[in-house]
């Protein structure tokens, strides 16, 4: 007798090339079939992961979805073949996957701190949008029914987040979900600039409430929460700066969901009146933090296939340990995120 699906809302983290583990991560889920998608909530390579599963999705069904996934990482590998951002010989022998000791990267880094990309790169050239347009078909992703779809940046001017649904969304809105303002101009629609939706929604979580039919959402996380000790080198600050930023609106939000939880549990708030949010989250900090940050501009396919298998592997083993639980209850413990000592398994 076939097992019941469960409906869970995807919520899909910004990362660049760590990106590969969520396709992986999504990969695995759409082949087991257990789980039905009710909506998802995408950031920068999250977003990307997201238009490329709804495209997919939309035309085949789950595996159409899977081969979606599957092309566009494997067109963003092949857009990068020649490009000067890649490992140096020792690294690739030594197996690092970070570009650290490539020169080109320190110099790119050091003209981004005192040049801006209306500077270097007046007529806005952007190869990522290409690419993205070539794989992407949106008005297929504007025709998906099966979930809903939604797409975070950062608005400029005022600093919030501006969540772009389905029904109206182009590669304009991904191009400004993925916009890093030290790497490429603001990225305007309706005269608006928009940054990275990192900064305010990395991914956003609150579009779900009340709209898709479930209070479960499942987060693939590829951002560190936790590091230990204080970075040193101007890089490693400037990288863990961002990794913090990059974490604040989704601690904030699972903080929030966490507090009113808490005071449904203990009868100050009605059941009734408010929402019990189940959060789960997929992630391996043990095998992604030690990459480093640079390697979030490695997309080689040795290293994307490597951060995908990771994803699938991942998955495998959350789904093993948490199926039973989604619908009935979190799978983490939520306090624990935000006192620092991980995201444990509440068992």
């Amino acid at each position: 007798m076939a097992q019941k699906t469960k409906l869970v809302n995807l919520a899909l983290q910004g990362g660049g090339a760590h990106g590969a583990f969520t396709w992986g991560a999504l990969d695995r889920i759409l082949e087991d079939g257990r789980l039905q998608i009710a909506g998802i909530s995408g950031t920068s390579a999250g977003a990307m992961n997201a238009v490329a599963l709804a495209d997919g999705f939309t035309r085949e069904g789950p595996e159409g979805a899977r081969a979606a996934l599957d092309r566009f990482w494997r067109a963003m590998s092949d857009g990068a073949k020649h490009s000067p951002l890649k490992r140096t010989p020792y690294d690739v022998l030594t197996g690092n996957w970070g570009l650290q000791n490539n020169p080109i990267y320190h110099a790119m880094d050091a003209l981004s701190r005192i040049a801006s990309p209306y500077q270097l790169n007046p007529m806005n050239s952007n190869p990522l949008r290409d690419l993205v347009e070539k794989s992407i078909d949106f008005e297929t992703v504007r025709k998906c029914t099966a979930f809903k779809l939604y797409i975070s940046a950062t608005n400029v001017e005022t600093g919030k987040v501006k969540v772009f649904p389905r029904e109206g969304l182009t590669a304009d809105m991904v191009m400004a979900s993925a916009c890093l303002p030290h790497l490429y101009q603001a990225v305007e629609i309706d005269g608006i600039p928009y940054w990275d939706g990192g900064y305010m929604g990395n991914p956003s979580l609150f579009p779900f409430h009340g709209e898709t039919g479930t209070d479960d959402i499942v987060v693939i996380q590829v951002n560190p929460i936790e590091r230990k000790g204080a970075p040193k080198t101007p890089m490693d600050i400037q990288n863990r700066m961002n990794e913090i930023s990059f974490n604040g609106s989704l601690l904030k939000e699972l903080r929030a969901i966490d507090f009113v939880d808490r005071l449904i549990r203990q009868g100050k708030l009605s059941a009734d009146d408010y929402r019990q949010v189940r959060v789960h989250v997929v992630e391996n900090q043990a095998e992604l933090k030690p990459l480093g940050a640079s390697s979030k501009m490695n997309v080689e396919w040795d290293f994307l296939s490597m951060l995908r298998d990771m994803g699938r592997d991942t998955a495998t083993h959350w789904l093993d340990a948490s199926f039973t639980d989604i619908g009935e209850r979190s799978t983490v413990d939520l306090r624990a995120m935000f006192e620092g000592i991980g995201a444990r398994h509440q068992g």
